[in-house]
């Protein structure tokens, strides 16, 4: 196992861009995205298009556009709902059943307290999974505000905590999943919900027990190492609200599942997990990522709730600052990478046919950076598909 000493932040930085895609090898497509990642943090939908959009063969053509991801979304492969924690992410439709099988009690468990404040007991939870369940059957999605009025109808509330945790536990329930996007009259895009049966092939109403548990927890560990690490045990814990216990189970499990695929290093005193070709490529002392790299300086846009910063937490420092960022002014502003580290905070705006970027760098920016800014700013046009400008 290689010493402390052996690993730099800066090659921390550069192993996780590449295993998250960020960097070379890219994936094809934004499925290949999401399966590398397991589940992606979504609730900013417009932003977590361009975190799929980025990692799928950057540079290549065609472009992977915001309507490629749209379609993914649209046509089911890519799925939309509160898993791991009491928020939105990306899954892929082959992985959600087992993955809510996993999560589902402990979000349960979690919303218990927001279920009593709203009123939602078991039966008023049936009677609205019921509902809910007849009003998108046999493919007829509904947006929230449709839904909403499916429930008041049905004396449930309509707005407020009491209509989104109704929905909340729908989803967590395999009663609902995203559905096709839609587009209102003014022209923005709506997400949509499906009866969940409907979306997601074979998956088990009942949580997952006795070896399918141990064997889902072992695939979640070797998903996440594999595509975060380095990253602690507390990393992962965190980020799939599991407990330690059943992180340290997991990780005994993937090397049950794929041996040897799974490596360990110590640093600053703490065990960190990866894949295992990473640590022996260290071992074997040719790892390009401690080398200069021509393409240096490089700028990302990333969303402030991209699996580079939400996917750690115990570790998260490697990021070199905060995220997300609520300036007073409306927010949150998402992160600006400079070579792997916080730089700087953006979001976009849109006017004339026009998408304006407001970029905020926490210093003044050399020219090779701001050349680096502006080839990232056209990468995001391209993704668009229409003009960008830097505000």
């Amino acid at each position: 196992m290689p010493g402390g000493s052996s690993l730099s932040a800066e090659s921390v930085r550069r192993i996780r861009l590449r295993r998250q895609q960020l960097r070379a090898p890219h994936a094809g497509g934004p499925a290949d995205v999401v399966r590398n990642l397991l589940a992606v943090q979504s609730q900013e939908f417009p932003y977590a298009r361009w975190t799929l959009a980025q990692r799928s063969s950057a540079g290549s053509s065609p472009v992977v556009t915001a309507s490629d991801v749209e379609q993914a979304v649209a046509d089911g492969t890519i799925l939309r709902t509160h898993i791991l924690r009491p928020t939105w992410h990306f899954v892929h439709r082959d992985d959600l059943g087992w993955l809510m099988g996993l999560s589902a009690d402990r979000l349960h468990q979690g919303n218990k307290g927001m279920y009593r404040q709203t009123g939602i007991d078991e039966d008023a939870a049936a009677r609205s999974g019921q509902i809910l369940a007849a009003a998108v059957a046999d493919g007829a999605h509904k947006t929230r505000e449709e839904l909403a009025r499916v429930l008041g109808g049905a004396g449930f509330p309509s707005k407020g905590l009491g209509f989104i945790y109704h929905l909340m536990h729908a989803e967590i329930s395999r009663v609902l999943v995203s559905g096709s996007p839609v587009r209102s009259a003014g022209g923005a895009l709506k997400q949509t919900y499906a009866l969940f049966e409907e979306r997601v092939p074979g998956f088990l109403t009942s949580p997952l027990a006795g070896e399918d548990r141990e064997q889902a927890l072992g695939q979640l560990a070797l998903r996440y190492f594999s595509s975060r690490g380095p990253a602690t045990v507390k990393d992962c814990a965190v980020w799939s609200r599991l407990t330690m216990e059943d992180v340290k189970r997991g990780v005994q499990v993937a090397q049950d599942i794929s041996p040897g695929s799974l490596g360990a290093l110590l640093l600053d005193g703490l065990e960190y997990y990866l894949a295992a070709e990473e640590v022996d490529t260290l071992a074997s002392g040719d790892h390009p990522w401690t080398t200069a790299d021509p393409a240096l300086p490089r700028i990302d846009l990333i969303q402030c709730y991209d699996e580079y910063v939400m996917g750690y937490s115990q570790s998260r420092h490697f990021l070199g600052g905060t995220a997300p960022y609520f300036p007073e002014d409306n927010g949150p502003m998402h992160v600006v990478l400079l070579d792997g580290r916080l730089a700087g905070w953006w979001r976009h705006g849109f006017s004339g046919g026009v998408c304006e970027l407001d970029v905020r760098m926490n210093r003044p920016a050399t020219a090779q950076e701001q050349a680096a800014l502006q080839t990232e700013v056209d990468r995001y046009g391209r993704f668009l598909g229409m003009d960008v400008t830097l505000v």
